[in-house]
C-alpha cells in the first residue's frame, strides 16, 4: 500500500521547484494529434486497425498530462497488485469516455477538460504530500482515480473529435485506438515503475519525495492555468 508522506521541510525543495518552473512553459502546450498523423487519419477510410493501434499508443506515450497523473498515482504504491488495481480503474474510466465521446458524439470543451486533467495531477500530488490528512479529510483514492480516468478519456476523445473521421468501420477503429492507448500506457507505466523501483532503493527517495510532489503539483497548476487561459480566450 501507499506509504504516507508527512509534510516536512527538505533542503533541496527549492532546487527542484526552480528546475520545474524553468521547464514548465515548454510543457504547458496541450498535446494533440501530430499534423502528419491527423492528415493520415482524415485521408483514410475503412478498417485501419494497425494504424489506429499505433496512433493510440503514440498518443498515450507522448501524453505528458496522463503520465504525470499516473506517476502520482503509483508514487507510493509498492505492491504490483495495488499498481494493477489503480491502473485498471484509470484505464476503465478513460476507456468509457473515450469510446462514448467519439462514437456517441458526446462533446465537451477541450480547454475545460484539459484544465480538470491538470487539476487531477494537483490532486494526486497533494494527497501524496499528506495534504488531505492534514485537513482531516480522507478521500477514497480508488474512486478518485476512476473518476479522473473518465475525465482523461474525454481529453483523449476531444483530440479525435477535432478531426474528420470516416464513419466507415469507425467502431473497430476506435476500439483499436483504445487498445493502443492501453499498450502505450502499459509501456510508459513500466518505465516509470522501473525508475521508481530503482529510486526507492536509495535514501534520497523519502528525503526528496515531498519536493518531487511539490514539482508535480506545480506542473498540474501550470497545465490547468494554461488551459483556463485558453478557455477564457475562446469564449
Amino acid at each position: 500500500m501507499r506509504q504516507p508522506l508527512f509534510i516536512r521541510n527538505h533542503a533541496n525543495w527549492r532546487h527542484w521547484l526552480l528546475v520545474l518552473l524553468c521547464c514548465a512553459p515548454a510543457a504547458a502546450f496541450a498535446h494533440g494529434v501530430a499534423k502528419g498523423d491527423a492528415r493520415f487519419i482524415e485521408s483514410v477510410s475503412g478498417l485501419q486497425l494497425v494504424p489506429y493501434l499505433y496512433l493510440g499508443a503514440k498518443h498515450m506515450v507522448t501524453g505528458y498530462d496522463h503520465l504525470l497523473f499516473l506517476a502520482g498515482v503509483i508514487f507510493f504504491l509498492y505492491r504490483l497488485k495495488d499498481v494493477a488495481l489503480y491502473v485498471s480503474l484509470f484505464a476503465l474510466g478513460h476507456s468509457i469516455t473515450l469510446l462514448l465521446g467519439v462514437l456517441a458524439g458526446l462533446r465537451v470543451n477541450p480547454f475545460a477538460v484539459d484544465a480538470v486533467i491538470g487539476l487531477s495531477v494537483v490532486y494526486k500530488a497533494f494527497e501524496n504530500m499528506g495534504g488531505f490528512r492534514a485537513l482531516g479529510f480522507n478521500p477514497d483514492t480508488r474512486w478518485a482515480v476512476w473518476l479522473f480516468g473518465l475525465v482523461h478519456g474525454f481529453g483523449l476523445s476531444t483530440k479525435l473529435q477535432d478531426l474528420h473521421l470516416s464513419s466507415d468501420a469507425l467502431v473497430p477503429n476506435m476500439i483499436a485506438f483504445n487498445v493502443g492507448v492501453e499498450l502505450g500506457q502499459f509501456t510508459a507505466l513500466a518505465l516509470i515503475l522501473l525508475a521508481f523501483t530503482w529510486w526507492r532503493r536509495h535514501e534520497s527517495f523519502l528525503r526528496r519525495a515531498f519536493a518531487t510532489n511539490v514539482a508535480l503539483m506545480t506542473a498540474g497548476f501550470v497545465l490547468c492555468g494554461y488551459q483556463l487561459t485558453g478557455l477564457l480566450l475562446s469564449v
